[in-house]
């Protein structure tokens, strides 16, 4: 028989029904004595119904968010089907700003709202299509680029911008802080991904900003121009240039939400200047390149995912993939 008691129990369901067997002309504290346990453990079993431990979570939880603010997380996660990194950048932005990742997680599974697949599940039972198709599979050297603003510093004079390229088959990431969001910037750090990435860079997809592309979306042009300086680094490079469709962010979501994720690092704590900025972003993509596990990697980090690839299609790389030593672990 399974009987689970709780860890600091001091009597077992045989005992609890004795206690609450016992005559009445027996007192709480004789009963105490010939079991050995306090007076006050007699009275909480003896006028009980049953011989069970029962929940010691308190009966209010505290909330981080009031009744109001869930209803309106709730609706927007339905009706705008945002992740929860992205739903996360929205509470903080316009309701709690010291919301945490957890806390806004239990309050979707306490609330039992639908995933994301669930929601796209229901749509097509419905007779609509999903509205975000999931990204097909690809194998390494489709790159996905982006560009964020960062928070000026007390040192700095002028804002300054992160450039991000994330694969989209290793979720690899390659970052690097720039003065300006120029088509010149734009082309150098293009250059520099094609130099760092294990893998050979075969096509980039990118937004319509006047960084990477000369092409006005108004007249329905989807092909670059090539006289760009971006296009004509990816030429240089054989790397074939995509630009997202007008009006629609997320088909870049991959960087989008790795986005959101630097922007819960920028909140974690007080950065005393931009050359301290830049290095706890540095360490961070470092860290999640190599030891922060990814669900869409089956649990692996990115450059594990990357090894992968390589033993199975090495003519996709042209240098050897290197999975650093984790953080010191310290134990007792």
């Amino acid at each position: 028989m399974d009987i689970k008691l709780h860890k600091q129990a001091t009597t077992t369901p045989k005992i609890r029904a004795e206690i609450q067997a016992a005559p009445a002309s027996i007192s709480d504290s004789e009963l105490a004595r010939q079991y050995g346990v306090s007076d006050s453990t007699i009275r909480r079993w003896r006028y009980r119904d049953d011989v069970h431990d029962r929940s010691h979570t308190r009966h209010k939880l505290l909330a981080t968010l009031t009744t109001e603010q869930e209803a309106v997380l709730i609706a927007a996660r339905e009706f705008l089907r945002l992740g929860l990194d992205d739903l996360l950048v929205v509470a903080r932005e316009f309701l709690a700003p010291q919301l945490s990742r957890s806390a806004l997680h239990r309050m979707l599974k306490r609330r039992e709202v639908p995933t994301l697949a669930e929601l796209a599940r229901r749509d097509t039972e419905d007779g609509e299509a999903p509205k975000h198709k999931p990204f097909r599979d690809y194998e390494p050297g489709f790159v996905h680029i982006d560009i964020k603003y960062l928070p000026q510093m007390p040192d700095e004079r002028q804002k300054r911008y992160l450039y991000v390229a994330i694969d989209r088959a290793t979720r690899w990431v390659y970052l690097e802080v720039r003065s300006s969001q120029s088509a010149q910037d734009a082309r150098s750090f293009m250059k520099h991904v094609v130099e760092k990435a294990p893998f050979k860079v075969q096509k980039v997809l990118t937004d319509n900003g006047k960084s990477f592309t000369d092409r006005f979306t108004r007249a329905g042009e989807r092909t670059p121009s090539g006289h760009h300086p971006f296009d004509q680094e990816c030429q240089q490079h054989g790397i074939q240039h995509r630009l997202i469709k007008p009006g629609r962010p997320q088909t870049n979501g991959m960087v989008e939400r790795f986005n959101g994720r630097i922007s819960n690092v920028l909140t974690t704590r007080r950065y005393a200047s931009g050359e301290d900025l830049e290095q706890t972003l540095k360490r961070y993509c470092w860290l999640y390149n190599h030891h922060i596990p990814q669900k869409a990697l089956h649990h692996q980090p990115p450059i594990a995912a990357m090894k992968d690839w390589q033993t199975k299609r090495p003519e996709l790389f042209h240098k050897r993939v290197i999975n650093h030593p984790g953080p010191d672990n310290y134990s007792e």
